[in-house]
């Protein structure tokens, strides 16, 4: 890879692109989703992601789980 060039990847699965770094990366990443993450003032992150099937992964596993016993809890309602 040169000097002038960029690699990109997918932050779920790992998929790799690689473009020249003169063009804005919205020409390497044609179909990708990117998500910005704003962390505080000035400072933000942006993922990459090849498909809706990676971000989807990516967002359920920052999602925390709810435990299945909190769930049956709650129970069926009666009456």
């Amino acid at each position: 890879m040169e000097s002038g060039d960029m690699k990109l990847s997918c932050r779920s699965c790992g998929r790799r692109v690689e473009g020249k770094r003169e063009g804005p990366p919205c020409h390497v990443l044609k179909g990708w989703l990117t998500v910005s993450y704003w962390k505080g003032e000035g400072a933000v992150e942006h993922y990459n992601f090849c498909s809706l099937g990676c971000l989807r992964s990516w967002v359920k596993a920052q999602s925390p789980e709810v435990p299945e016993v909190f769930l049956k809890s709650f129970g069926e309602d009666e009456g």
